[in-house]
């Protein structure tokens, strides 16, 4: 397609939560994960896009900067496969192509690059006939203040500061660290003597109770993988496909297909269940999907929203489901929130320099430009309000969080707010939630 050099601009979608997705300027250089580890981790772990071309999973629009309409072009069917679509520029040119089925769409309605892909998403939901998602409940999550070092006590004496706070929270959800080991949901870690009895204390004080898992991964150390070798899924000469490397250990993909692993997942999130938890965050959720060969003869997205799937009929329609690193347009119709972006983090740029790790601008990048998925696909989660002095540029996050938070969570000790940040908090947490973030 013709297109004006000097304005046009190009639309990267990204695979999952985390991956990059933003516009860029023909002469940009696009975001690329800068290690193996991230690009499996963060990235659609089977390609490897060169910083030469633009590169969406399944979605790239191009607006041409002379006026014209933009240009989407999009998978045929985002649920089920997901082509990689390539665009570089050529002597005053744009041309695309891509590695599966997509449609061309030429939109020349009004709002430029957003308001194509709110029309596209428009249509998709129509056509999957999609409700509206119900509306986010608000939280309060342990992560951002404890991160792995969360104890039982945190949890309890920040559900007693919600009550002489008077903090319009709906649900404490108690994120990782409650468990021994990432796949071993059910076994407490030593800072946790009594986890269903704390889920209890939630709902007495009159609170929802929420948990966090990565419901996919086993954890190098974990007893599952000790003590369920077949459960994982292989490359084709019989080892471990690896699904990245955290928590200071390597991570593998469980094979959602498999028996065990199905009995398994109903088992853990029955069990969640019957503790009285009906909002769930379930993170890392891109290892489901992971090539490799599995019990059943299956595609990585098809073995993905098996496994979704599963999970929603073991904690019942109405919990609460939020997604997170999770592959964007498989997830379409499985979810009732999902985050859109990294991690936030106490710092505004990525240690690393990859705006996929945890950082207040790589999180602020695809908030804006995944905002036309609100209100269509499901309620986006643009990450936490962190609001406590010692966070920088904490003004310009909670002005994010203001415009493009669905689904509204604070993540601080609430013993560590000082005025400015109680006052900011308790004004995201009640400030009502637009249907739209981007007309179509």
């Amino acid at each position: 397609m013709p297109v004006d050099p000097a304005r046009a601009v190009v639309h990267e979608q990204g695979w999952q939560s985390w991956s990059p997705s933003t516009g860029y300027a023909l002469g940009e250089q696009p975001h690329r994960p800068n290690a193996e580890k991230r690009r499996i981790g963060c990235y659609r772990p089977e390609t490897a896009p060169g910083a030469d071309v633009f590169w969406g999973e399944g979605l790239l629009a191009v607006d041409p900067g002379d006026g014209g309409p933009v240009t989407v072009v999009a998978a045929v069917e985002p649920t089920g496969t997901v082509p990689s679509i390539r665009a570089r520029a050529v002597d005053g040119r744009v041309v695309v192509a891509a590695d599966g089925p997509v449609r061309v769409v030429t939109d020349a309605g009004a709002g430029g690059v957003p308001g194509a892909l709110a029309r596209w998403a428009d249509e998709v939901a129509g056509g999957l006939g999609l409700p509206a998602p119900r509306p986010a409940p608000t939280i309060w999550c342990s992560w951002y203040q404890y991160f792995t070092k969360v104890t039982e006590a945190d949890v309890d004496r920040n559900l007693g500061l919600l009550d002489t706070l008077e903090l319009p929270v709906d649900v404490v959800q108690v994120d990782d660290g409650y468990q021994a080991e990432i796949g071993d949901w059910l076994i407490p870690s030593g800072r946790f003597s009594d986890t269903p009895g704390l889920f209890k204390r939630i709902a007495d004080r009159g609170r929802r109770a929420g948990i966090w898992t990565a419901p996919f991964l086993a954890g190098a150390r974990s007893r599952m993988a000790a003590d369920h070798p077949d459960w994982l899924v292989r490359d084709t000469d019989g080892t471990p496909v690896s699904a990245g490397n955290n928590w200071d250990q390597d991570l593998y993909a469980l094979d959602t297909t498999h028996p065990g692993v199905r009995d398994y997942l109903r088992s853990v999130f029955s069990t969640f269940a019957g503790w009285g938890i009906d909002f769930h965050k379930i993170d890392f959720v891109y290892a489901a999907a992971i090539p490799g060969v599995r019990h059943e003869d299956v595609t990585g997205i098809e073995a993905y929203r098996s496994g979704v799937r599963l999970i929603r009929e073991a904690i019942g329609a109405q919990a609460y489901l939020l997604g997170c690193g999770a592959p964007q347009l498989p997830s379409i119709g499985l979810v009732d929130a999902m985050r859109v972006s990294p991690d936030i983090a106490p710092s505004h740029e990525p240690e690393s320099g990859d705006v996929s790790q945890p950082s207040q601008r790589g999180a602020a990048l695809n908030g804006v430009s995944r905002a036309f998925q609100h209100g269509r696909f499901w309620v986006n989660d643009p990450d936490c309000v962190v609001a406590r002095p010692g966070v920088e540029r904490r003004e310009e996050w909670a002005a994010h969080v203001a415009e493009f938070g669905g689904l509204r969570g604070s993540s601080d000790g609430l013993d560590q707010l000082d005025d400015w940040g109680l006052k900011t908090t308790r004004r995201l947490l009640t400030d009502p939630v637009p249907r739209h973030f981007v007309a179509s």
